[in-house]
C-alpha cells in the first residue's frame, strides 16, 4: 500500500514537489498571520508589564491611556500617594506622531516619563546600550525599532532630542516603537499649542474685560500665563504595597477620587479584549479563507493524479486489488503532499517573521494546530478523488 502511493508520486515528482512548495507558501502565510495575532497579544501584555504599574489611574468614563485619550490635572497623584497600601505613583503621557530625523521620519509612541529612576512607574526597565536619561530636557531612550542609534539626534514636535539610551520589546499596543522623553518635555509636546494659537488666544484674552481691568492689575498675565501652561497628564501609574488588595484599591480611588482607575486585569481586557479583538476577527476570516483555498488546491491536483491513472487503478482492480487499498493510496498521497507543504510552510515562516515590521510570535502550540489542521484538510481534500476512483468501472477505462 505505501510503496504503491510512493511509486505513484516518484512517477509524477515534479508536479508533486512544486504543488507542495505552492501548497507550502500558502501554510506558511497561514502561520504568519497566526504569529501577528499572538504578537499583537503578546505586544498587549508586554506594554503592561513594562509599565510596571499595577493601577492605572485615567479620566472619568475614559478606558484609559492605551485605547483613548485621557487627561487629568498633574497634580492630582499627590491625592492618591496618600491612600492607604500605595508604594509609589508617577505621572505619564502618552503621543503617538511621527518622530523626525535626518533619514525621515519614523511612527513612534512618545511617553514622557516623571523625574525618578529604574523602578519608577512608566520607566524603560532595562537598557541594550547607553543609559537613562538625567537631564530634565531633551534626552531620550528609543526602542532599537525605532532604527535610532546612540547619540542620534531626532526631533518630536517643534523641539530636539539626542538619544541616551537603547531598549528594547518596548512598543505600543500597535507595535509603535516606543521613545522615552522627560516629562514635562512630554507635555509641552502633547499639551501645548503652537505659538500662533497662543498669541491669537492671548489676543482674544485682551478683548476680554472680564479680564483686562484696569483696577486689578496683573490678573490679565496670570491668566494668560495659565492659558499656556501645561497641567495636565494622560494617566496616574500607581504601584502597591505587597499584599494590597488591586480590586478594592481601584474602587477607593473610582469613589473618593472621581477619575477611573484600572486594575492590570482590567486593562488587558480592554488592550485584548476590545482593541484587539477586531484585527483577531479579521486575522480569523483571513484563516478560513486560506484553509479554503488550501483545501480547493489539494482536491485539485489530487484530482489530477487520480484523473491521469484512472487506467492504473483500472488494472489494481482487475488484479483484485482491494477498494480499501486504493482509497488508502489516494489518501497517503494527500497526506504526503500535505506534509512536504507544512514543512515548506513551517520554514518560509521561520524565516519571513524577522522580516515583518509587527512583531511574530510563532507558538509551538500554533505549528502543532496547523500541522494537525492541514492533515486533515488534505484528508478530507481526497475524499473527491477516492470516490472518484472507487466508481471507475475497469473494463470502460481500459477499454476506453
Amino acid at each position: 500500500m505505501i510503496s504503491l502511493a510512493g511509486r505513484d508520486i516518484l512517477h509524477a515528482w515534479g508536479k508533486f514537489l512544486f504543488t507542495g512548495i505552492g501548497l507550502g507558501l500558502l501554510i506558511g502565510v497561514t502561520l504568519i498571520m497566526a504569529g501577528v495575532y499572538r504578537g499583537m497579544v503578546d505586544d498587549g501584555k508586554v506594554l503592561l508589564d513594562n509599565s510596571g504599574a499595577d493601577i492605572w489611574v485615567v479620566q472619568k468614563d475614559t478606558l484609559g491611556p492605551y485605547a483613548e485619550s485621557s487627561s487629568i490635572p498633574d497634580d492630582a497623584w499627590r491625592a492618591i500617594a496618600t491612600m492607604p497600601g500605595i508604594r509609589t505613583v508617577a505621572n505619564v503621557t502618552y503621543l503617538t506622531t511621527q518622530v523626525r530625523h535626518e533619514g525621515g521620519d519614523v511612527r513612534a509612541m512618545v511617553v514622557g516619563i516623571a523625574p525618578g529612576s529604574v523602578g519608577t512607574p512608566g520607566w524603560p526597565s532595562f537598557l541594550i546600550g547607553g543609559r537613562q536619561i538625567t537631564r530634565g530636557h531633551y534626552e531620550a531612550v528609543a526602542d532599537r525599532a525605532s532604527g535610532f542609534q546612540l547619540g542620534q539626534r531626532i526631533q518630536i514636535r517643534r523641539n530636539h532630542y539626542t538619544v541616551v539610551g537603547l531598549t528594547r520589546r518596548m512598543v505600543s499596543s500597535s507595535g509603535d516603537p516606543m521613545v522615552f522623553i522627560p516629562l514635562k518635555d512630554a507635555q509641552e509636546a502633547q499639551f501645548l499649542k503652537d505659538n500662533d494659537a497662543i498669541l491669537q488666544n492671548r489676543r482674544r484674552t485682551e478683548a476680554n474685560p472680564a479680564f483686562n481691568r484696569p483696577g486689578v492689575p496683573g490678573l490679565l498675565e496670570a491668566v494668560q500665563g495659565s492659558q499656556s501652561s501645561n497641567n495636565s497628564v494622560n494617566a496616574v501609574l500607581v504601584t502597591l504595597q505587597p499584599g494590597t488588595d488591586a480590586d478594592a484599591t481601584a474602587e477607593a480611588v473610582r469613589r473618593w477620587k472621581r477619575l477611573n482607575a484600572y486594575t492590570r486585569a482590567e486593562m488587558e481586557e480592554i488592550l485584548i479584549g476590545k482593541l484587539i479583538a477586531t484585527s483577531s476577527r479579521q486575522i480569523g476570516m483571513f484563516l478560513v479563507i486560506l484553509a479554503i483555498v488550501s483545501a480547493a488546491i489539494v482536491a485539485f491536483i489530487i484530482y489530477t493524479l487520480t484523473m491521469d491513472k484512472i487506467r492504473e487503478i483500472a488494472v489494481l482492480k482487475l488484479i483484485g486489488t482491494r477498494n480499501r487499498t486504493i482509497a488508502m493510496m489516494i489518501m497517503q498521497q494527500a497526506l504526503a503532499l500535505g506534509l512536504i507543504g507544512f514543512v515548506v510552510g513551517r520554514i518560509s515562516a521561520t524565516f519571513a517573521a524577522p522580516m515583518f515590521p509587527k512583531y511574530v510570535l510563532l507558538m509551538p502550540k500554533d505549528t502543532l494546530t496547523g500541522f494537525v489542521a492541514v492533515m486533515m484538510i488534505c484528508a478530507l481534500a481526497s475524499l473527491v478523488s477516492i470516490r472518484l476512483a472507487l466508481k471507475i468501472d475497469p473494463a470502460e477505462a481500459i477499454g476506453g
